[in-house]
């Protein structure tokens, strides 16, 4: 396929037909991109050959244009040296260089014409390329996001979410039971240390010994099993 044909089947492709007909829409548009970018490359490369050649038929048609300026020059002074053969002579290769720059004039035109085109395609393949990528993105965001509904759409409707859940209630289940323990503990109030055991004894036996003071003190005999001792 040449390049102007293939050029202008991608400026004229319908994208949005194409990712419709297409299984997989964003390795579509992958595809679709390289080709442009492939295309782009080969038109830029075949219009900086066209600019070549161009400058170079110019450069043979300036010295075309040199020649039958010299051949011209010639017949002239043959003619001046009454040798009318070699002046016709002369004439007839400055035609000749005079046909062959009106020729190449023309292929130049021709050339400029077609630079014209690739001009103009290039723009449009640059406005299609940017179309493309900017599709691009929007496929690939929208992709992923139907790929993560789908994902969480399976994982609810999974029977070991189910499970999971399960195993949270029995977890807060052990905590609610920790805490109710813990809970009780602080009601119970807090367990006495050594030294308060020691300190309660002590204050007892200050008790004991204000009540048989006491007694003493009403002529009370104490009874008790503490009887007899001294304080």
């Amino acid at each position: 396929m040449g390049i102007f044909s293939r050029t202008r089947d991608i400026i004229a492709a319908n994208f949005s037909d194409l990712l419709e007909r297409a299984e997989d829409p964003s390795k579509m548009i992958r595809m679709i991109i390289l080709e442009m970018e492939e295309t782009l490359v080969e038109t830029r490369a075949s219009a900086a050959r066209s600019i070549a050649d161009q400058k170079e038929m110019q450069r043979h048609v300036d010295r075309l244009y040199r020649l039958q300026a010299d051949w011209a020059d010639k017949a002239q002074l043959a003619l001046s040296k009454s040798r009318e053969d070699l002046a016709r002579a002369a004439l007839i290769e400055k035609k000749k260089a005079a046909d062959m720059a009106d020729q190449l004039r023309k292929e130049i035109g021709i050339l400029a014409e077609s630079l014209h085109a690739y001009e103009v395609d290039i723009d449009k393949l640059q406005t299609r390329l940017r179309e493309a990528r900017s599709r691009q993105s929007a496929i690939a965001a929208r992709l992923e996001s139907a790929e993560n509904r789908v994902r969480l759409k399976q994982l609810m409707t999974s029977e070991r979410v189910d499970e999971a859940l399960a195993r949270f209630d029995q977890l807060e289940r052990r905590v609610d039971d920790a805490e109710g323990r813990a809970d009780a503990l602080d009601l119970a109030g807090p367990k006495p240390t050594l030294a308060d055991e020691i300190a309660a004894l002590a204050a007892e036996d200050r008790i004991d010994e204000e009540l048989a003071a006491m007694k003493r003190a009403l002529g009370q005999v104490d009874t008790g099993p503490d009887a007899g001792k001294e304080g």
